[in-house]
């Protein structure tokens, strides 16, 4: 996992105990990669090096790499690809790349702005963006439960089920089928949601239930003990709605140009494991686990197996700069590891401070 966008150029002779040379071959050599998908050469190298190595040194020095593991010749290939510690040791302290063009600042910020449309919309359209600047699938977790309510409603199934309505200040509705005793009076639903409307007055989800559920404590309500019951169910059944929703765009991109069934099938259980709330909270957590954007390589995320696979993604947060900021969500990419990661990472970051400025 590498945190960046800190200190991000290249400024050491070597890196990890690699000399000047080593250091620029496998540099170069992993920059290759990332613009071809193909087994690097040493004549290749050699034309693009300003270090005026011949192809035989150039040789020793990846066969050097190869034995340090981070290397390796796919096949029968003379050129040679990078490992996933290679990849690594790329990302952490060899990639350079700078902030991004004050036209693509402006183009960003007007893709993501709201112009009418709700939150998820924005969210979704975020996510395209990033899915056609990458090349890979642009995944969204979007905070659930954020925006104000503006209605809740109980409607009758039949015995022993009921449906709760709910709609979110920016036109979202949400429905949800819960249990209630089999011989509750409709009028308990009518009473159920006339209460909850009456405490809305623009709180969030959460800000709603801890009302409810303090005022439920101290007796406070009115109710009776059945329609109590409903109220703390209706509730109960978005519990945890604040690790958010997961939007996927562009998941065909990872299957383009891939030939071997093994790894389509891969793909396919990763897009089966991402639909599950589980893999939302583990987007989430990768996010929050230092300042700026995280880079997960190959089986580092825990999302998949193969070395073949990177997710860079950053958390966005709410109320920015106040005292109540908090990280509500997080946006980034899924995509090979060959990924453009200098031109990816500044855009996934300021993609990330635009998401949050507009959430306030």
């Amino acid at each position: 996992m590498s945190n960046l966008l800190k200190s991000p150029s290249f400024a050491m002779p070597g890196a990890r105990g690699l000399d000047v040379r080593s250091t620029a071959v496998l540099r170069e050599l992993v920059e290759v990669y990332v613009a071809t998908g193909e087994p690097v050469g040493s004549r290749t190298l050699s034309r693009r090096l300003p270090l005026n190595l011949s192809p035989a040194s150039i040789r020793n020095v990846m066969a050097d790499l190869e034995e340090a593991g981070l290397l390796y010749a796919p096949h029968t290939s003379a050129g040679r690809l990078p490992t996933q510690q290679g990849l690594r040791l790329f990302v952490d302290g060899l990639l350079e790349f700078g902030d991004l063009p004050e036209e693509e600042r402006v183009e960003i910020a007007a893709r993501c702005a709201a112009h009418g449309r709700s939150l998820q919309e924005t969210l979704g359209e975020a996510g395209q963006m990033l899915s056609g600047l990458a090349g890979a699938a642009g995944l969204v977790v979007a905070p659930k439960g954020e925006a104000p309510l503006r209605h809740i409603e109980f409607v009758p199934l039949g015995p022993g089920r009921a449906l709760v309505v709910l709609v979110q200040g920016d036109g979202r509705v949400e429905n949800r089928v819960i249990e209630v005793p089999a011989d509750l009076p409709p009028s308990a639903l009518v009473q159920a949601g006339n209460y909850l409307n009456a405490r809305l007055a623009g709180r969030t989800l959460e800000e709603t239930r801890s009302n409810v559920t303090e005022e439920i404590a101290a007796n406070r309500t009115a109710l009776d003990a059945l329609t109590q019951e409903v109220v703390s169910a209706g509730l109960a059944t978005w519990a945890g709605g604040g690790s958010g929703s997961l939007i996927l765009r562009g998941q065909s991109r990872l299957l383009e140009n891939v030939e071997n069934l093994s790894r389509v099938q891969e793909i396919q259980a990763l897009f089966e494991r991402l639909e599950a709330q589980e893999t939302t909270l583990q987007l989430l957590e990768l996010a929050q686990r230092g300042e700026g954007v995280q880079i997960f390589i190959g089986a580092e995320s825990g999302l998949f197996s193969s070395a073949g696979l990177s997710v860079v993604v950053a958390p966005f947060r709410s109320g920015q700069g106040g005292p109540n900021e908090r990280i509500v969500g997080a946006i980034g990419v899924i995509g090979p590891s060959r990924i453009n990661y200098g031109r990816v990472i500044p855009v996934v970051d300021y993609t990330a401070r635009v998401i949050g400025r507009l959430l306030g």
